[in-house]
């Protein structure tokens, strides 16, 4: 298939479906290449550390209180500082999201 036959059957997908498209394309833009995934049915389809089910919201509180980079790696020994570094720069570039599934996840 070209790229002309695909921009063809796409525009003339409905508009909700356009919509799916584009969301998936821009997360797979945003955050796929950079190990972040977002997987309706894992996590709640939260952000999470890629190929895990290491979600990015609760990396970010552990460090928040006080847990250190390196006791995270020792914790979660299958993940790389890398994988930190990408979770930062993801909740750096989403923060209202973060701070929602945060909250989201607070215990009265």
């Amino acid at each position: 298939m070209t790229l002309k036959e695909l921009e063809s059957q796409i525009l003339a997908l409905p508009s909700t479906e356009k919509a799916v498209i584009i969301q998936s394309l821009t997360q797979t833009i945003n955050i796929g290449a950079k190990g972040i995934t977002k997987t309706p049915g894992v996590c709640g389809g939260e952000a999470c550390i890629a190929g895990t089910r290491i979600a990015v919201w609760l990396l970010v509180e552990a460090r928040r209180i006080g847990i250190t980079e390196a006791q995270l790696l020792q914790d979660y020994p299958h993940i790389s500082a890398a994988d930190l570094v990408n979770a930062w720069v993801y909740a750096e570039a989403h923060p209202e999201e973060i701070e929602a599934v945060i909250h989201a996840n607070e215990v009265a």
